[in-house]
């Protein structure tokens, strides 16, 4: 039987420091990503990146609110970053499909069922799906919190075996990860409170930070979900996770039973 896993890639390892997307890194995540499926791993992709693209794509001479900037920033983005990975997963012969999603389609109910059945059908037939949310109608009280908490909806929706949530960072440290005594915390067992080392920051170009990431692993791990976080610019990095290689860095929250 295929473990299924939602692997999410935050913007800050879909960027360069200058904001551009990269895309040798990208071209890397999608050849382990071809990895895991050859390896009977079913994928559900979420991906940030899309306001990023199109911030990059579109110069603009006046001025925008922050909604007006996010609707058209990510409708021009949202374009190029599906056409990219299209193009490199067509490589491998993968067909991929786009879900966007919106917070009230998680509520109980017809659209609910409905998104879970369409992503049932992608993955019955061999097709990634990418989701990522639809900023050009959502606002800000119906927002989700960031990609974060929509890969945790997305992983108890589709009940998958595994999380893998992405970032710049290899997980959570017992302080700031700059700090020469920060210890990286391996294993978190059920139960357990970090809240003491989840710092307040919010990542360079996303919503998150790492405490939306800690909040969505606690409530994916009393779902009986393994939760990992890891840093998206190591090198195979997906790959080591899944090989269970002792030397990769990575928190891992242990699911409830």
């Amino acid at each position: 039987m295929k473990k299924r896993i939602v692997i999410k890639i935050g913007s800050n390892v879909l960027t360069r420091e200058d904001g551009k997307l990269d895309v040798t890194r990208m071209s890397a995540l999608v050849d382990q990503v071809a990895w895991l499926r050859k390896h009977d791993f079913e994928v559900i992709l979420v991906s940030s990146g899309a306001v990023a693209c199109g911030r990059r794509e579109l110069t603009i001479d006046h001025a925008l609110d922050s909604v007006e900037q996010r609707q058209l920033f990510s409708a021009v983005g949202q374009v190029k970053l599906v056409g990219l990975y299209y193009d490199l997963f067509r490589e491998f012969g993968i067909h991929v499909g786009q879900v966007l999603t919106m917070k009230e389609n998680f509520e109980p109910g017809e659209q609910y069922r409905n998104q879970q059945a369409c992503m049932t059908v992608m993955l019955e037939n061999g097709v990634l799906p990418i989701v990522n949310e639809n900023d050009t109608v959502s606002v800000t009280e119906l927002m989700f919190t960031d990609n974060d908490e929509l890969s945790g909806l997305i992983a108890l929706m589709m009940e998958a075996d595994t999380l893998i949530l992405l970032s710049n960072i290899d997980g959570i440290f017992t302080t700031r990860p700059d700090d020469p005594n920060a210890e990286l915390i391996r294993e978190v067992a059920p139960g357990r409170d970090l809240s003491e080392y989840i710092q307040p920051e919010k990542s360079a170009f996303g919503r998150g930070g790492m405490h939306s990431k800690y909040t969505t692993a606690s409530k994916a791990q009393q779902a009986g979900i393994r939760v990992i976080i890891a840093n998206g610019e190591r090198d195979d990095i997906l790959i080591d996770l899944i090989e269970r290689k002792a030397q990769t860095p990575h928190t891992e929250f242990q699911p409830c039973i």
